[in-house]
């Protein structure tokens, strides 16, 4: 079960995270699997009226709630960035599932004090899931502890990247080093991939050019079931990485994609 031993003010943040996972459920359900204009954005990557509009109802409740607060979301950019307590949203990660009706979308909230992920939610709206992240806590899947799958080696490890085509050329030739030597690779997922590791189904997770609302979210979900998550070069996440990152099961699997990178790249 959860710990309920928390801190007031960490259990405060925590109900407030999972009103806002709930809140934008409820918002993008509505418009999932329905006919829906989709953008391009500069970059561009889609967007639909469902991103905007979830995106719209979270920072107008942490304005009400916490209005002392900083907001770094996808749709709507950035406000107070240098304040002690920053809230970094994806009000749908993966717009692309979202808009092709593959259910495995989620809604992307992290808390940072002083610039660090201290609470991180992957919630999956179509499946009601989500993974909570407390800094020096376990991670929860639901009302249940999680813990990463313990994989050691490439070898034996299930790798995943949400796509090839995110890739640049030497990034595809550090994809390919990866994946080949696992046991076995497979592909989409977005931030669910993220989850399925924290709970021992994924061993492995691969990417580049991500967003600090794609991430940080992640890393307290995936430290608290024991795994760990960095940029390319085995650094700290932080809102100023370069959108490299891997995920491992265990320090001796990250230990491993990080030498092979080193090599290829």
């Amino acid at each position: 079960m959860q710990d309920t031993t928390l801190p007031s003010n960490d259990k405060a943040l925590c109900a407030f995270a999972h009103e806002l996972a709930d809140m934008a459920r409820s918002i993008s359900m509505q418009y999932f699997r329905t006919e829906l204009d989709v953008l391009e954005k500069d970059d561009l990557s889609p967007v639909t009226i469902a991103d905007r509009t979830v995106e719209a109802a979270m920072r107008e409740r942490i304005v009400q709630v916490y209005p002392d607060h900083g907001i770094y979301g996808e749709e709507q950019g950035q406000q107070g960035l240098d304040r002690a307590h920053i809230w970094v949203v994806d009000p749908i990660d993966g717009t692309k599932s979202f808009v092709t009706g593959m259910p495995t979308f989620g809604t992307l909230i992290a808390h940072l004090e002083e610039g660090t992920p201290d609470l991180g939610l992957i919630s999956i709206p179509p499946t009601g899931e989500c993974w909570t992240g407390q800094a020096g806590k376990p991670t929860t899947f639901g009302d249940f502890r999680c813990v990463t799958s313990g994989c050691t080696s490439l070898a034996d490890a299930r790798f995943y990247t949400t796509s090839p085509d995110i890739f640049d050329e030497t990034g595809l030739r550090c994809f390919e080093a990866l994946s080949r030597r696992a046991r076995m690779r497979r592909f989409g997922g977005d931030c669910y991939a993220y989850g399925l590791l924290a709970s021992g189904h994924v061993d492995a997770v691969f990417e580049m050019d991500l967003q600090p609302y794609d991430y940080m979210a992640l890393v307290p979900v995936v430290e608290g079931a024991g795994g760990v998550i960095t940029d390319w070069q085995g650094r700290p996440l932080t809102l100023e990485s370069d959108g490299r990152v891997i995920a491992a099961a265990t320090r001796e699997l990250h230990r491993e994609m990080l030498e092979i990178i080193a090599t290829v790249s």
